[in-house]
């Protein structure tokens, strides 16, 4: 991954606070583990309403975490006056989500002034082992925030 340097210095407790403020993250159960410069790491609980009829996670499920990851790796690396919107994503799962858990690890592949484009695995994790379950690219636009975000009302 190339060294990405992050335009807001608080950025990890940006991404932590900005995470939280999310229903939809929350409702998954899902949570922030690791943040690094454009390097996110979400993971989330294997729960009875998260998988399919085989006792996998759903693919829904692994989908809006890895939308999650890649985004809050992007939003690691933008101004406090700046969050992301997915533009598009595009992901493949390669084996079937499994485990006590899943970890999304997002990375930023790219960034520019308005255009952000990540990398997402998306790890199934059983008895201390990890097992590749989904990889997907991401492109992301950066945005201004709304004045509501800004003071935190929002």
């Amino acid at each position: 991954m190339t060294a990405f340097e992050p335009l807001n210095p608080d950025y990890d407790a940006e991404v932590r606070r900005r995470f939280a403020q999310q229903p939809y993250n929350l409702s998954l159960g899902a949570s922030v583990d690791k943040v690094a410069p454009g390097r996110v790491e979400i993971v989330m609980p294997a729960r009875a309403d998260l998988v399919q009829h085989n006792g996998y996670f759903h693919g829904g499920a692994i989908a809006g975490l890895a939308d999650i990851a890649g985004g809050f790796a992007g939003w690691s690396l933008v101004a406090a006056d700046q969050g992301m919107l997915t533009v598009e994503y595009k992901l493949n799962i390669v084996a079937p989500g499994l485990g006590e858990q899943l970890r999304a690890v997002g990375e930023v592949v790219s960034r520019g002034r308005s255009i952000i484009v990540t990398r997402i695995d998306v790890f199934g994790e059983a008895d201390g082992q990890a097992s590749l379950c989904t990889t997907a690219l991401q492109t992301l636009k950066v945005m201004r925030l709304p004045p509501e975000l800004l003071a935190g009302t929002a």
